[in-house]
């Protein structure tokens, strides 16, 4: 166990997705300057208003976009490894707590439930017009699949907890298929709606 800085966001940042982070209040400019100088991570929480999370993931600065006079800054931070929380501290301006690594438990992957999620992905990139960048080997493609795709923060938030490989490759299928359907029937209401518009009064 260790006890790490937290900052608590209404968003959720899954393990080896990245995301820009506009760093305005003191505290939290207090937090992630220290991250910065001793190259250490903070841990990021999904807060919205029911609460604040207990399962969150670290996060590392991965690059500085931009610093202000005023002492904001622009950053780019990259998920690590899942945490839960265990206790929280005190004495800091920021939240502070001692985590506990949250792994796997052991088991099988079944390869048909990852060839559906692959396809799942692939189709959707597809209709996007997007190469997709996949590892299909990967041993959390779950995670690699899910972080390259907007989805909503519950959902992210229920991969997160989620310990079993097999279980987040099944519910990513789903959640990439639902997408995809979703992309579709917009654009097939887009299109309609140009027609609409375009007939002869």
């Amino acid at each position: 166990m260790e006890e790490i800085g937290l900052f608590p966001l209404g968003i959720v940042l899954l393990p080896g997705e990245r995301v820009p982070l506009h760093i305005f209040e003191p505290r939290y400019r207090e937090l992630v300057g220290e991250c910065i100088e001793q190259g250490v991570e903070f841990g990021l929480l999904y807060a919205d208003e029911d609460g604040i999370r207990e399962i969150g993931t670290r996060a590392r600065v991965a690059a500085i976009l931009e610093r202000f006079d005023d002492g904001r800054l622009n950053v780019v931070v990259e998920g690590g490894r899942r945490f839960a929380v265990e206790r929280l501290t005190q004495g800091r301006s920021f939240m502070t707590a001692v985590v506990d690594e949250l792994d796997d438990e052991p088991g099988p992957v079944d390869e048909a439930t990852r060839g559906e999620a692959v396809g799942a992905f692939r189709a959707l990139a597809a209709l996007a017009g997007v190469e997709p960048d996949l590892d299909e080997a990967s041993p959390v493609l779950s995670f690699d699949l899910a972080a390259q795709v907007e989805l909503a923060a519950d959902a992210k938030q229920g991969l997160l907890g989620s310990r079993s490989e097999q279980e987040r490759l099944e519910i990513v299928g789903e959640l990439l298929d639902e997408a995809r359907r979703m992309l579709i029937a917009t654009r097939e209401l887009s299109d309609a709606s140009k027609k609409n518009g375009s007939r002869p009064h």
